[in-house]
């Protein structure tokens, strides 16, 4: 029998309130893209899924959250270009892919249900100076994390529906003025991912 729900984190810390859900599995990526994306590819080509869930804590840009909301990622960026912004140029039109996409139906139920959906952006360094959090927030982004591209691309290069949820922990900027909490990151993740699985028990998705 093949579980339905995959619930992808970063840290051990974000997946100890999944592990007590039954028809749920869980993996610990580590952190940072190369680590999510090669975590989840692994589970992927292990076992059938029905749904992966990227669930942990993000930083918000501001004006699109407050610490401690619950929030869905629409959208997840990942910077593939040169450093001014411009793309790449790649021989044949060869393009990158630099953006990957949550479930549609499953973003816009959550947003029904009162939950922001933002465009995210995976970073590999986390935001601590003003600059460049402006520069982010000027390109679109408003929230950050470091795996959250990752996680979204390798689904759907596999063909599996997939989701990002994020608490949101801190204001992306400054590390003085961040207002730091890990504990409220978590307490926002439990609430949006609470109603992701309302919505994913009442559709029978976690039926094998």
């Amino acid at each position: 029998m093949t579980s339905a729900v995959l619930v992808a984190c970063a840290v051990d810390r974000e997946v100890s309130s999944w592990a007590r859900r039954p028809g749920v599995e869980t993996v610990v990526t580590g952190v940072g893209p190369v680590e999510a994306a090669s975590a989840v590819a692994r589970a992927l080509a292990q076992r059938n899924y029905r749904l992966v869930v990227n669930a942990g804590i993000a930083g918000a840009f501001d004006g699109a959250a407050r610490v401690g909301d619950g929030i869905i990622v629409a959208e997840d960026a990942f910077e593939l270009s040169l450093e001014d912004g411009r793309p790449i140029s790649l021989p044949g039109g060869q393009t990158v892919v630099n953006a990957a996409r949550s479930d549609s139906a499953l973003v816009a139920r959550l947003g029904a249900k009162g939950f922001a959906c933002l465009r995210g952006v995976t970073v590999s360094r986390v935001t601590s100076t003003e600059e460049t959090a402006e520069r982010l927030a000027v390109a679109g982004a408003q929230a950050e994390s470091m795996e959250g591209f990752a996680v979204l691309r390798a689904c759907e290069r596999a063909g599996v529906r997939a989701i990002e949820l994020r608490g949101i922990s801190n204001r992306v900027g400054s590390r003085e003025r961040s207002g730091w909490n890990f504990d409220a990151g978590l307490a926002g993740l439990e609430l949006v991912a609470r109603a992701l699985f309302e919505i994913v028990d009442a559709a029978g998705i976690q039926s094998a």
